[in-house]
């Protein structure tokens, strides 16, 4: 049969296009390894990377085209031999071996190129590594970095850890056993997160050496760069904070000892010092690590979430980045924050593992001896195994700001562009947090120049209430809502309380527990409103819808928050449709409604601030609830003086008539008349208005007409 051989180009003699180091280590490659059975090829060098680099001669015998295409008329077997007598293989394998015997001889063989000399000893002084840990922490940069080392790294093939131990050490010249010392995980290279090792799959030599970063083996070799420089993409400076520490003052008190603790830890130098913050999204936990590090004067280092080019950095990663700072910043007086700690130490798969806990042995002992001071920042828990929690010296949960700390966060977000009302109905959401409305607030500064107030206040309303339905939660529309009806007045209510009387005497004791019950609109949820205003008292409002949830278990735990939310902010807690909560136990028929009810019970009995529950439905409530309850009022229709004192007050406001002898035999036919029926009728005056005050009374008349016609008037207590 017939073949072809292409002759290569001759390579002029001289000297080798690389540096010493690489000439040296790739000699070694060569022939400690055996490489050269790879480069020797009948025809000639195999590779035109490595003989360029190395600058090896043209061995081809005397009379040899340069570039000749030979063609032979021989069987298989002899084609080797043929070909022989074009390139002296045995004069190649000679001079491999000759050339590498005097780079050894050469004193610069065994220096790093000036650039990586300077970054690695620089590494070598902050983490402490040892000479054999910088030697191989120089070969894995420049391997992933230099063509002629990778190339000859791939022609090893996939090693196991003891195939990468011998090979290290053949190229390297250093013992077998001082580079499995050197590359072990209690070794200084991987407890840095500089370089580590895949012991479980076979890899190519260059694979198995795992850098920190793919950009880490460029910032090494391309110029002499900091320490911060190094760690570009997984570790920064963090910014300077936005708020202060009086914007935190809702957890005054975790706060002051998480200032104490971390002032200690800073002087003395304590090791393993982690503080665990969690919450909600946008509830000010990387604003408050800002804050103590600016009170405390220390610099702070943030593990960044994303790389240079917007990527998300892996859990894994970003732990490493963390090992890897835990080094570097040892010295300095410096905190770490990690925020979405959540990547770390919870699993993205139900039965896979997180990679805290496939690093849990390592975790575990960062978390005892990293000397660095550092705070883990995380939206939720509930994923964290409770091993790793216990670690933690303090947890803090923060909670949303509560409103009169959300009226000043929002107000200076917002930069006063926003009116009073859009303001109050912002602050007056359970559930919206401060960097909702810092977001929104930030994308109108760039496009509403000449915005007013209210045209302002509309933008970032429509903005907030998108965000609030893409998390499910309820729209601003339904906390805060202006009163149409001119404000409460508890003389015009029906109740057979003194209610001026009782707001004083709670006043003086700021304990009380109160059940508001009657038909719907009867002014149940203004008198919890007035009664806050009353004893200058914060209110906390809320609805089942906020703390039901279809999750086993999570009402309970929205209960329990409430209430610790209302004591933390000494507010009067106001919850409507109590009976959602309250039912009785024996006609429950599903386990999670008695939970949900023994819930509500436990926590009314040990709250010991002011607590107003309002209900439709009194006659459904369990008898241990009506128990705890230190009065029950009952909120019925308006009496015919109350309905006409009302009437005439709307009138006036309204600009209408004063009302005469028609409108009084109007109004006393209504005696299922509510102070939210003339807050309904008052709003549909706004798009359809009124003409008269007997168009007034009339509308009255039709928007209880319903109720009186289902049912007997209902009577009064006396």
């Amino acid at each position: 049969m017939t073949h072809r051989f292409l002759l290569p180009e001759s390579s002029p003699d001289g000297i080798s296009n690389v540096e010493p180091v690489v000439e040296l280590w790739s000699l070694r490659f060569l022939v400690n390894l055996e490489l050269h059975r790879y480069l020797i090829k009948p025809s000639g060098w195999a590779s035109d990377l490595i003989s360029q680099a190395l600058a090896l001669p043209d061995l081809r015998l005397p009379g040899a085209p340069r570039a000749l295409t030979v063609e032979f008329d021989i069987e298989e077997d002899d084609a080797t031999e043929a070909t022989d007598r074009l390139f002296d293989t045995r004069s190649a394998r000679t001079l491999l071996k000759e050339r590498l015997a005097a780079v050894e001889t050469n004193p610069l063989a065994a220096n790093a190129p000036a650039v990586v000399a300077q970054n690695i000893g620089k590494l070598q002084a902050l983490v402490g590594l040892t000479d054999v840990e910088s030697r191989i922490l120089m070969f894995a940069v420049l391997v992933h970095t230099d063509r002629v080392l990778d190339k000859l790294s791939d022609w090893i093939g996939e090693l196991t850890s003891a195939g990468l131990y011998y090979a290290l050490g053949a190229v390297l010249g250093i013992d077998e056993q001082a580079v499995r010392r050197a590359l072990s995980p209690q070794g200084t290279l991987a407890r840095s997160g500089l370089l580590n090792v895949d012991r479980k799959q076979r890899w190519t030599l260059a694979a198995k050496l795992d850098l920190l970063s793919s950009e880490f083996a460029d910032r090494i070799v391309s110029d002499a760069v900091d320490t911060l420089e190094l760690l570009r993409g997984l570790v920064a400076l963090a910014s300077p904070p936005t708020l202060t520490l009086t914007d935190f003052s809702h957890v005054e008190q975790q706060v002051s000892l998480i200032c104490a603790w971390l002032k200690r830890a800073s002087l003395t130098q304590r090791r393993g010092v982690n503080i665990l913050v969690h919450g909600a999204p946008g509830t000010g936990k990387t604003e408050l690590t800002r804050v103590l590090a600016r009170a405390m004067q220390l610099s702070l280092y943030e593990v960044t979430g994303e790389n240079a080019d917007g990527d998300a950095v892996p859990g894994a990663q970003r732990l490493r980045a963390f090992r890897a700072s835990q080094a570097f910043f040892a010295e300095r007086r410096a905190l770490m924050v990690l925020d979405e700690a959540e990547d770390v130490f919870t699993s993205g798969e139900p039965g896979e593992r997180s990679v805290a806990q496939a690093h849990k042995a390592w975790l575990n002992r960062a978390l005892e001896e990293n000397p660095v001071p550092t705070l883990w920042l995380s939206n939720s828990v509930g994923g964290i195994d409770p091993a790793f929690v216990r670690r933690f010296d303090l947890v803090l949960n923060l909670p949303v700001p509560p409103a009169r700390v959300r009226t000043r966060i929002i107000s200076r977000a917002c930069e006063n562009r926003v009116s009073e009302a859009s303001l109050h109905r912002l602050s007056a959401h359970p559930a919206l947090t401060p960097g909702v409305v810092a977001r929104a607030a930030q994308v109108l500064h760039h496009v509403a120049d000449d915005w007013t107030p209210q045209s302002f206040g509309d933008a970032l309303e429509r903005i907030v209430n998108d965000t609030l339905e893409a998390q499910g939660h309820t729209p601003l529309a339904l906390h805060g809502a202006p009163d149409v009806t001119g404000g409460f007045d508890p003389c015009l209510v029906s109740v057979d309380v003194d209610l001026a009387v009782l707001a004083q005497n709670i006043a003086s004791t700021r304990s009380a527990r109160l059940c508001l019950y009657g038909p719907p609109g009867t002014g149940k949820t203004a008198f919890g409103t007035w009664l806050a205003q009353e004893i200058q008292c914060p209110l906390l409002l809320r609805r089942a819808s906020d703390m039901i949830s279809p999750y086993v278990g999570e009402t309970e735990q929205n209960i329990a928050h409430v209430f610790r939310e209302a004591a933390r902010e000494r507010a009067l807690l106001l919850i409507d449709e109590a009976d959602s909560f309250l039912r009785e136990r024996a006609t429950s028929q599903h386990s999670w409604e008695v939970t949900a009810v023994n819930e509500m019970l436990t926590q009314i009995e040990y709250f010991d601030g002011v607590l107003v529950m309002s209900t439709n439905l009194l006659g459904s409530l369990d008898e241990a609830a009506l128990r705890r309850f230190d009065a029950k009022l009952r909120f019925g229709y308006l009496k015919p003086t109350q309905a006409a004192a009302f009437f005439a007050r709307r009138c006036e406001a309204l600009g209408l008539a004063a009302p005469d002898a028609a409108i009084d035999r109007v109004l006393s036919r209504l005696a299922a008349l509510t102070p939210g029926d003339f807050a309904a009728v008052i709003r549909r005056h706004r798009f359809h208005p009124l003409k008269s005050a007997l168009e007034f009374a009339e509308a009255l008349e039709s928007e209880c007409s319903s109720r009186q016609r289902g049912s007997a008037p209902i009577g009064f207590l006396r």
